[in-house]
């Protein structure tokens, strides 16, 4: 779970291993969900499109969760070796994934294969992904911008919290007085990650591959 893509070598290698065969013997479905919630320019989103692309895939798909039948996303999904999760609207990607009903059908895709997670993508599966953790870290207007007051985490897997960008240029005000205040409001494990980093899970296990900078608060 990235905060911002496969930027450099050490992500990249770490999601190689992972998928345990050449790119070029693998299947990824881009999911760019959560980009179409996000108003202005999206030359972020066209500059991660083919950054992931040009790894070289067997078959590179896209995938809208919103507007196709539920049984054609899901053999979609399945019919992937890496599921890649792009940025945008947290809220927007997780309501996409209850609001379709997606989400069991979602986790048992994931077996036997690799999640890779881009900002939005990477805050799905903690259970903490409430409008009480939107109070927490400070995004309610995020939230309303959608037209909702609440939020179902999708997948609930983790109590821990991923918030991605710390000390980003492109998000100046996510420095560590930022997440200092974070921490004192919230009563939840989180990670903080730079754009350099990954929160990587493999089974039970749980560590960090960075070539940057990044804090944990258990």
């Amino acid at each position: 779970m990235t905060s911002s893509g496969l930027g450099n070598d050490a992500l990249r290698d770490a999601l190689r291993e992972m998928v345990g065969k050449p790119f070029g013997s693998a299947n990824v479905v881009y999911v760019p969900t959560a980009s179409l919630a996000e108003p202005g320019d999206h030359g972020w989103f066209l500059a991660d499109l083919n950054r992931v692309h040009g790894l070289g895939w067997r078959e590179f798909d896209v995938l809208e969760l919103n507007g196709l039948p539920q049984r054609l996303v899901l053999d979609r999904l399945r019919h992937a070796d890496v599921i890649y999760v792009g940025g945008g609207s947290h809220y927007h990607l997780a309501r996409s994934i209850t609001g379709n009903d997606l989400a069991a059908g979602f986790l048992d895709a994931l077996r036997g294969r690799v999640y890779v997670g881009f900002s939005a993508g990477s805050m799905m599966f903690s259970r903490n992904l409430t409008e009480r953790s939107a109070d927490v870290i400070g995004d309610t207007a995020d939230l309303r911008v959608l037209g909702a007051t609440t939020v179902q985490p999708p997948f609930g897997l983790f109590d821990w919290y991923l918030k991605p960008h710390l000390y980003s240029p492109d998000f100046p005000e996510r420095d560590d007085a930022w997440a200092d205040r974070i921490v004192e409001r919230a009563d939840f494990p989180i990670y903080f990650i730079d754009d350099e980093t990954a929160v990587r899970v493999r089974g039970d296990e749980v560590d960090v591959v960075s070539e940057g900078r990044w804090r944990f608060h258990p």
